[in-house]
This record gives C-alpha cells, sequence and structure tokens, in this order.
C-alpha cells in the first residue's frame, strides 16, 4: 500500500509547483530589471548626447553668419594697384588703397574736420585693416573694374558684430515719454519725460533718470534716437552746439521729432563697444548698409588673428592630407601583418610576444607616438615640421595596432569549414586565404580600418610635439608643406581671448564632427556592400 502524497506535491505527471513558480516568477522579474538598466543605459547616453549637440550647435549658431558693411566707391588708380598681379607687393597696396577709401566714406559721414586721432581711431576700429583682403585680391584679378564705380562689402569687426547679435550687452528700447517696464539692473519701470523740445537739457534730465535707477557701479548708458540719428546720450549737455558729432550726426533733428532709447545694461568701461561706435553702428543699419549674410568664410579661408575673418579652409584640407598618409600606411600594413599573424604565422612564443605587444600598443596613450614622431621623424630623418607627412605618419603607428586587431578579428569570424572547403578542392593556402577568406571578412576588417582612421582625425596631442600647431595662412597644396588640422585648430582657437573664438571654435566642432560621422557612414556603406552570408 502506497503512502499518502505531501501536502505540497503536484499531481502525477505535473512539473508546476510552487517551487517552480517561485523560480519562473523571480526569473521574470530579473528579465524585467534587466531590460529596465538597458533602456535607462540607453536614455542616459541619449540625453548626454543630445545635451551635447544642443551645446555645440547652440554656441556654434552665430558663427554661420556675419554682419558686412556694403559701401560704394569709385577705384582710382591712384589708390589701387590697376596691374593686375597678385604678387604680395599689388595686394598690399590694394588692402591700403580700399582701407583709405573706407576711411574716407566714413570720415565724411561721423568725423568733424578737426577729429582728433583719438576719434578716428574709435571709427576706424569698427572694421579690421584685413577685412578689405578679399576685395583686394579680387581688383588684383580684375584690373578692369579700376576707374569704375563698385560695390563692395567688408566683414565688421567681431566686437560689433557680437553687439548686433546680442551677445556684447543686455539692451532694451524705450520709446521716450512712455511708461516701459526693463529688465536686469533696472528698476521694473523707467518713466522718461521727454517733449518736443529737443533742447539738450531735456535730454540730459531724461537720461539722469536712467542713470538715477542704475545698480552699483555698473550703471547703465543709454544712447538717444531722434529721427534717423543715434546720440551718445552720456555725452549731451545744455549747449546743443557740441551734438553735432557725438553719434555721428551732421544735423541737428527738428524740435518736433520724436525719439526712442536704447538702454544698455553694462557702462561702456565694462564692453568691448564703445557708446560711439553703437550709435554709429545703429545710424549705418538704419541706412541699411549694414547688412546679415551667410559666413561663407568659415569654410572659405585660413587661419586668421581676427576672429571675423579666420575659416576652417586650411586646417580642412591639411586633415585631408594627413589622413591620406595614415591611410596609405596604416590600413596595408596593418591588413596584411593581421592575416600573417592570424593564417599563416607559426602559433610559438615569438608570435605570442608580438600580439602581446601588439595589444599594449593600442592601450598606449597618443602623445607617447607624437614623442616618438618628434624623435624619429623629424630629429633623426630630418623630415620638416607642422606637414601632414610626419602627422600621417604619426597617427598611422597610433591606429595600426587598432587595424590589425579589427583585421585580425574579422578573420576570426570566418567559420573554419570556408578554409577546408577551398582546401579540399585543391586551392593552396594562399588562395584559400585570398580568394575566399578575406573577401568574406572585408566588411569587418573595412570596417575596422575606418573607424581606425576616424580615431586619427581626431588627435590632437601627437600633432602638437610635431608642430602642426603653427599659424596656416594659406591652403597646403601636398604633403610636404606647412599645415594644420582640425582638432589643433580647436584647441588653437578655443585658447583665444576675443569672446568671439568662442562660436568659431563650436563651428570648427561641427565641422570634424561632419568628417567623423561621414566616415563612419562610409564604413556602414561598404560593409553593406561586401557583406556575404552563408
Amino acid at each position: 500500500m502506497s503512502s499518502p502524497a505531501p501536502p505540497n506535491a503536484s499531481p502525477q505527471g505535473s512539473f508546476i509547483t510552487e517551487e517552480a513558480l517561485k523560480r519562473l516568477k523571480t526569473r521574470h522579474a530579473a528579465e524585467r530589471r534587466f531590460k529596465l538598466y538597458g533602456q535607462v543605459a540607453i536614455g542616459i547616453a541619449v540625453v548626454a548626447l543630445v545635451t551635447l549637440l544642443i551645446s555645440i550647435f547652440g554656441q556654434a549658431s552665430s558663427a554661420f553668419s556675419r554682419h558686412v558693411l556694403t559701401f560704394d566707391t569709385t577705384l582710382e588708380a591712384a589708390q589701387v594697384d590697376p596691374s593686375g598681379t597678385r604678387d604680395p607687393g599689388a595686394i598690399e597696396r590694394n588692402v591700403s588703397g580700399f582701407n583709405l577709401l573706407l576711411q574716407d566714406e566714413l570720415a565724411a559721414q561721423f568725423l568733424p574736420e578737426d577729429a582728433d586721432r583719438n576719434l578716428q581711431r574709435e571709427l576706424y576700429g569698427m572694421f579690421t585693416r584685413l577685412a578689405v583682403l578679399p576685395i583686394a585680391r579680387e581688383t588684383a584679378d580684375r584690373p578692369e573694374t579700376v576707374g569704375t564705380r563698385q560695390s563692395f562689402s567688408v566683414a565688421l569687426a567681431d566686437d560689433i558684430d557680437l553687439y548686433l547679435k546680442g551677445g556684447v550687452s543686455n539692451r532694451t528700447q524705450v520709446k521716450l515719454g512712455a511708461i516701459t517696464p526693463v529688465s536686469g539692473s533696472l528698476e521694473d519701470t523707467v518713466v522718461v519725460e521727454f517733449g518736443r523740445d529737443t533742447a539738450g537739457a531735456d535730454i540730459a534730465n531724461a537720461i539722469e533718470r536712467f542713470r538715477a535707477q542704475g545698480a552699483g557701479d555698473n550703471e547703465p548708458t543709454a544712447l538717444i534716437q531722434m529721427g534717423q540719428t543715434w546720440f551718445r546720450a552720456t555725452d549731451i549737455t545744455d549747449t546743443t552746439a557740441s551734438l553735432a558729432y557725438v553719434a555721428g550726426a551732421r544735423t541737428m533733428p527738428g524740435a518736433d521729432t520724436q525719439g526712442a532709447a536704447l538702454v544698455l545694461e553694462q557702462g561702456q568701461e565694462n564692453r568691448t563697444v564703445t557708446d560711439r561706435q553703437l550709435a554709429w553702428t545703429m545710424l549705418l543699419k538704419d541706412q541699411g548698409r549694414i547688412k546679415s549674410v551667410l559666413n561663407t568664410s568659415l569654410f572659405t579661408n585660413s587661419d586668421s588673428t581676427y576672429p571675423e575673418l579666420a575659416g576652417t579652409a586650411a586646417a580642412i584640407v591639411g586633415s585631408l592630407l594627413t589622413m591620406m598618409v595614415t591611410a596609405l600606411l596604416a590600413i596595408p600594413v596593418g591588413i596584411f601583418a593581421a592575416v600573417y599573424l592570424e593564417e599563416f604565422a607559426p602559433k610559438n612564443r615569438m608570435t605570442d610576444l608580438i600580439e602581446v605587444n601588439i595589444n599594449n600598443l593600442a592601450a598606449v596613450p597618443s602623445i607617447v607616438f607624437g614623442l616618438l614622431g618628434a624623435a624619429v621623424f623629424i630629429n633623426f630623418m630630418g623630415l620638416p615640421r607642422s606637414v601632414p607627412l610626419v602627422g600621417g605618419l604619426v597617427l598611422g603607428l597610433l591606429v595600426l595596432p587598432t587595424v590589425i586587431i579589427a583585421s585580425r578579428a574579422a578573420l576570426k569570424s570566418v567559420p573554419p569549414s570556408i578554409r577546408d572547403a577551398a582546401l579540399g578542392v585543391g586551392a593552396s593556402k594562399t588562395q584559400s586565404v585570398f580568394h575566399h577568406v578575406l573577401p568574406l571578412a572585408a566588411p569587418g576588417i573595412l570596417t575596422g580600418a575606418i573607424i581606425g582612421m576616424a580615431r586619427a582625425i581626431g588627435e590632437t596631442a601627437p600633432l602638437l610635439l610635431i608642430g602642426m600647431v603653427a599659424f596656416v595662412a594659406e591652403v597646403p597644396d601636398s604633403p610636404t608643406d606647412e599645415s594644420t588640422v582640425l582638432p589643433v585648430l580647436i584647441y588653437k582657437w578655443s585658447t583665444g581671448a576675443e569672446r568671439a573664438w568662442e562660436p568659431q571654435t563650436a563651428a570648427a566642432i561641427i565641422v570634424l564632427l561632419v568628417f567623423l560621422v561621414l566616415m563612419n557612414l562610409f564604413a556602414i556603406i561598404l560593409r553593406r556592400r561586401f557583406e556575404r552570408r552563408w
């Protein structure tokens, strides 16, 4: 007679027990937790990436546009070189001539005849001397324009450009004779008593009302607009005779002119742009002579000491030349080394030592390769500094271990049956590798090689040690010309003192990111193109 079943036992032939259900519930909970951990990790990565891109694009947005000053002038042969040659002497004469033309035109509008040197320097500081370089070169190429009236555009100085983009000082427009809320260091409400009488004393009293509501030492300043004229308000006195040239007006406005005020929440001692320069800028903008245009010079110009004239053209070409040398060294050497080690090399202590050293080289800091390049290629071999040839050789050595490791992994992924089948039908070892194994491993090999190149294009430290941080004003033509690369240019611009370098640096980072995205996209396309299934 059989003994009775325990109370927790399952029916005969059933595997569903309370203990099994409990284990199953625990396993399902663990799976849900694992999925949640994965989703959280992906979410963190996406948030970090989006934050990075928003930060970079936010800073770079202003760099893709710039403000230019347009002017019409007659090109006189006495002021510009009519020879039509591109020699430095002719271009320098054109630069000097165009600067005189632009200075004379601005002075005729804004300066009195007895203006002192400081006032002239303040007016001419609205654009840099080299701003006319593009039109000077254009005139050297087109001598037939000499003696004719032409329209030109020159880039405004970086501080003026930043002001027009809202990056110099918080400012508020206030209608005179109205109650207007003002944010910042001022009170919530500003009341300006301004009637029909435009005598200097009334305007001065209105400005005192502004200044009385300032906070601390950083008192706001104001510009007064009457009609089409902007006046530097802090210079206004009881005598209207001295008002004519305060902010660039030849004549006083009529007595019945209504006006407005531009309140700047920083005094001019805390700004890089003076009140007079702001008034001149506003007047030129009212005349339609200052316009915002696409900043094509960011991609067509070489480096410059002036942010508004600097571009990435030389660095882009230098990066391409450097990557060409890097690819010619790292890709074929890395692939053949991987094929030999994986398919032909005997398995002994020597090959084990080589494999260990290759893995260790992949973890060596990049600056060590810069020291190696400076010692071997420059000091020992006598190659020139700051050229893509040396930079490419250094970066080629840097990514060589990565290419070898990725290529060996791709070769290992090919099933042994492919090799056995090739040898079974009479193919030699070399034929089986190069006719069967290597084509199947090609997608992985190419992907690893391009990822290694993408790492190389973002390196900075080794290139600094071989002198590729030099200032390069011309686009290089060959791997032996002096050059720089995008990462080094980004590093150099980020150390600039002027605030205008910040958006320029972010814009250069975007250019570098575009290169990296294109290289990774190229790797994906190659992988799909050569991928074979078995």
